[in-house]
């Protein structure tokens, strides 16, 4: 059966490069793209929608489009540049409140999709070794962003609950590493890159790639509640930051927030309040629920990292070929 599909945020990375792959799909009927401003992606028949998800508008203009199914990418995991942290909450969990109740309205709705956080888990030095979907909220969540991570969760569990026959699922992503500017990789892109001393984390990222390649999967193949995104296994900050080829700063674990508050007078990139924990003790998940019931089996750990590595050699390979013309012109 043809499929009609809305995608949120398809302004961003995420929803620009979804909508791209849904049109190659001969399922997809019909496509939407929901944002306040125009893609950036060169798209052919996504219908533009120019609205924000915070206008009470949208309760009229989703059930005109028809949809079966809505991915929502338009949830920010850090400010925009010139944006304060009062944005998150804004576009979080205002603008999901306005689009839950725009999905209400629209009967034609069979399935929701949710890029949500891994920092619903948050890093800690008692927690498990890999955590599954059932492990959320045993830690406090410590940061404004966790809050609204939480809060945005609860909302959408209690539309699943009022509305069973809308399958609702929310995909929890670890930070993603490939061709897209982020904190993480503002973080592994500086010339000295600070690390907490006497601290030595496993992380996990997803490839860019295979985090939009988990939402094109969930729009084939839903399933209701929670889903964690990452890569298979872990690396240790130190072995991360020598495939990269950085120079680790040490600084005293008590410091390092006010280093990283320093560093941005000094021009570097700001970095989100949960960038602290993670890169202090880290936050692996389990993704058996995303490989075997979605189907979707995402690149390991370590070869998005040596992706990114060949990746950052380019750039520099580019650079450096600039410079040498500027040198020869001058």
């Amino acid at each position: 059966m043809a499929r009609r599909v809305l995608v949120t945020g398809v302004s961003g990375y995420w929803g620009g490069e979804l909508a791209r792959r849904l049109e190659l799909s001969d399922e997809i009927e019909y496509i939407a793209g929901l944002d306040s401003r125009p893609p950036s992606t060169d798209l052919h028949r996504t219908d533009f929608i120019r609205a924000d998800i915070r206008n009470p508008l949208i309760s009229k203009l989703l059930p005109e489009t028809g949809v079966d199914t809505l991915v929502h990418c338009d949830v920010l995991l850090a400010p925009e540049p010139g944006k304060g942290p009062r944005q998150l909450h804004d576009i979080n969990v205002i603008g999901s409140l306005q689009l839950l109740a725009a999905c209400e309205r629209t009967e034609t709705l069979r399935s929701i999709v949710v890029r949500g956080s891994a920092a619903i888990y948050g890093a800690e030095p008692n927690a498990p070794s890999f955590f599954t979907e059932d492990m959320a909220r045993r830690f406090p969540l410590r940061t404004k962003f966790q809050r609204d991570v939480g809060e945005l969760e609860n909302y959408f569990e209690n539309h699943a609950r009022r509305f069973p026959d809308v399958t609702v699922m929310m995909l929890r992503f670890q930070p993603s590493l490939g061709a897209l500017d982020s904190p993480l990789t503002r973080y592994l892109r500086q010339p000295l890159v600070p690390m907490q001393m006497g601290f030595d984390p496993q992380l996990q990222v997803v490839h860019a790639d295979d985090a939009v390649g988990a939402l094109e999967a969930t729009v084939h193949t839903p399933v209701a509640g929670p889903v964690n995104v990452a890569g298979d296994g872990s690396i240790s900050l130190s072995h991360l930051l020598r495939l990269v080829g950085k120079v680790p700063l040490p600084v005293p674990a008590p410091l390092f927030s006010p280093a990283l508050r320093f560093g941005r007078r000094l021009g570097l990139p700001r970095m989100p309040p949960e960038t602290v924990p993670w890169l202090r003790h880290g936050v692996t998940l389990d993704c058996t629920r995303l490989i075997e019931e979605v189907g979707f089996h995402p690149r390991s750990t370590l070869a998005t990292v040596e992706d990114f590595v060949q990746r950052l050699r380019g750039e520099r390979t580019v650079t450096a070929a600039r410079e040498a013309v500027f040198a020869g012109e001058s």
